[in-house]
């Protein structure tokens, strides 16, 4: 099985477990990475680099000199793996791997002739180990609400940073910019339900519980963003809908 992971960066240097990465990549073969410095301005660049030179056939990194926002770094990292001709489901995760790649990998080989995105929950269960910060909890468990509203589908983490995809449906998804900073996680949710409608989406996607997410102390998303993130949401709702 082919899979080719994004991996969006904007000063990582202190919080990336390269040997996570590493260990992973020396596994499973065929397995790539796309690295996409998003204009970092501490070490990210070299250590990138140096990550890259060990494992060449595995690991490609895309870099910018300014910061673009981390939706469109990782749609650049989808349209450059599908502009290289690399086979196989195209995923994205966050760079802290609070969601491992072991899992990802999993999750990929939900895609069939079926399904065509698949994309984690952090839906905590008694079997499974899902940390996250009380007060993270409570505002995104509320935007996730006005999120289901806005879609019109009842979703329950359309947040979580572990996404596949069937290269079918990329061009799709990540052939337009991003309207939103923060939601473009939702903006693919919209563009899909546009095209497919309501009833057909349900058939294609699915929901996945997480074995395990492990909330990392250097959140990139602070509480000081949640009006933004709140216009934003009636931003995409006027514009998808």
């Amino acid at each position: 099985m082919s899979l080719n992971i994004i991996i969006p960066c904007y000063n990582e240097s202190m919080r990336l477990p390269v040997n996570k990465y590493l260990d992973f990549l020396k596994l499973n073969k065929k397995v790539k990475i796309i690295f996409v410095d998003d204009g970092s301005t501490d070490n990210t660049k070299n250590l990138l680099r140096k990550l890259s030179n060990k494992l060449p056939q595995q690991i490609k990194i895309l870099s910018y000199e300014k910061n673009k926002g981390k939706g469109n770094a990782v749609r650049d990292g989808f349209l450059y793996a599908v502009n290289q001709n690399m086979t196989g489901n195209l995923a994205y995760l966050d760079a802290d791997l609070s969601t491992s790649l072991e899992e990802c990998k999993l999750l990929s080989k939900k895609i069939n002739d079926k399904i065509k995105f698949v994309f984690g929950s952090r839906i905590p269960k008694s079997s499974n180990v899902i940390k996250r910060k009380f007060h993270r909890f409570i505002i995104g468990r509320c935007i996730a609400t006005i999120i289901s509203s806005i879609i019109g589908v009842s979703i329950y983490d359309t947040q979580c940073g572990c996404k596949i995809i069937d290269q079918n449906l990329v061009k799709l998804s990540f052939e337009k910019t991003f309207l939103s900073r923060w939601l473009f996680d939702v903006e693919i949710f919209l563009r899909l339900l546009n095209f497919y409608g309501k009833n057909k989406f349900l058939e294609i996607s699915r929901e996945v519980p997480l074995k395990s997410w492990i909330d990392t102390e250097d959140s990139r998303v602070k509480f000081i963003h949640a009006p933004r993130i709140i216009l934003d949401l009636f931003i995409l709702k006027k514009k998808y809908k």
